[in-house]
């Protein structure tokens, strides 16, 4: 992938991620940083590199992990209880500013990169875009929004992972953010929904 390194130098901005939210399976809640490799959006295609994922808020978090496109033409949507519990959230905050890449407005176009690489459901050229910056430059993750709520997300590069504090991994059913129902229907006992 080629890039101008005059355009990317340019997107490069300092931001300090306070109380971020990280969505992780409640099976790596004692290391609530913890990263691996994997076919994500930014993940290194070539598993040189490994990231984790932040979001400005729950809702997005949530979105981001565990709901995805399985809601798309469903009246009704719910997570029920079983799945929900195997999920927690932590909030991540940075000691120090990280410099992140830009992608939120129109950093994809100035780049000449596809839109697909943050906002579309293939994951592909975003992998690609994201091996590039971390090969090319000292940048510490990529900033971009949700396709799924547009709020802010960030990609975190494992060389700023030492910089990230997080508090304890706790149940995602546990937050406020999620509401509480319940059906009278045999197939689905207790959910839980966003608000």
């Amino acid at each position: 992938m080629i890039l101008d390194p005059n355009v990317v130098a340019d997107l490069a901005v300092a931001i300090t991620p306070k109380s971020y939210v990280r969505v992780t399976p409640m099976a790596h809640a004692a290391t609530p940083l913890g990263a691996g490799f994997g076919v994500t959006r930014f993940a290194s295609p070539t598993n040189t590199f490994k990231v984790i994922y932040i979001a400005q808020d729950l809702t997005t978090g949530v979105a981001e992990t565990l709901v995805r496109d399985r809601f798309q033409g469903r009246a009704r949507r719910k997570l029920l209880d079983v799945e929900a519990a195997l999920w927690g959230v932590t909030e991540v905050s940075a000691a120090a500013p990280l410099t992140l890449i830009d992608l939120r407005t129109t950093g994809l176009v100035r780049l000449g990169v596809s839109i697909e690489a943050a906002r579309g459901k293939a994951q592909g050229q975003g992998r690609k875009l994201s091996q590039a910056i971390y090969d090319r430059t000292n940048a510490r993750g990529l900033i971009y929004l949700s396709r799924l709520t547009g709020r802010t997300c960030i990609c975190v590069y494992d060389r700023a992972l030492p910089g990230l504090v997080a508090t304890p991994v706790i149940e995602v059913t546990r937050l406020a953010g999620f509401r509480r129902c319940t059906t009278r229907t045999q197939r689905a006992p207790d959910c839980h929904a966003l608000r």
